[in-house]
């Protein structure tokens, strides 16, 4: 499937269908993952958005071991760009979850050197939850400092020392 399929009409009703997630009682988390199926059965077949929002459902509902076999399906079937670093952001984060936390830190650690965009902060906040689930708290929490330094009002360079101070291998890069 070739990832250029776009239909913004698909794209708002599956954001709409997202805003109503709080809407679900806990107990009636399947009937939100049962509208994000029906969008899904809209795509083309071997559309990588398929199972990423399926796994995006069952992440957001409690089962991150559900979650992660979709989201590495996402990936083998070719979903890049920004919903690819959402991905692997995601499957990191219910890797950590379901005790696979050094598995997250393989696949976010090359996230640091891609190309910069708005994800970038998330990325170190979830690779550092992956490093602190493997005792490497002195590694993540330099993560952390150095993503929260540039959004300081004052102390930015200071933060951004400490981080630096941490010797973090990870944010050497």
């Amino acid at each position: 499937m070739n990832q250029d399929w776009e239909d913004q009409d698909w794209e708002d009703r599956v954001t709409a269908a997202w805003a109503t997630l709080d809407d679900y009682a806990e107990d009636a988390s399947a009937d939100f993952r049962s509208v994000i199926d029906t969008l899904v059965a809209e795509l083309p077949a071997g559309s990588p958005l398929g199972p990423f929002e399926r796994a995006c459902a069952w992440d957001s509902t409690g089962h991150s071991d559900q979650a992660v076999p979709l989201y590495r399906e996402a990936l083998a079937l070719g979903l890049t760009g920004y919903k690819g670093r959402r991905a692997k952001i995601q499957l990191s984060s219910s890797l950590r979850n379901i005790g696979q936390a050094e598995e997250g830190v393989k696949l976010l650690t090359p996230e640091l050197d891609a190309p910069s965009d708005e994800l970038d902060d998330a990325v170190r906040a979830t690779l550092a939850l992956c490093l602190s689930s493997l005792g490497r708290d002195r590694e993540g929490l330099s993560l952390v400092l150095g993503a929260l330094a540039p959004h300081l009002p004052r102390y930015q360079r200071s933060m951004a020392n400490y981080a630096a101070a941490l010797g973090a291998p990870l944010e050497a890069r």
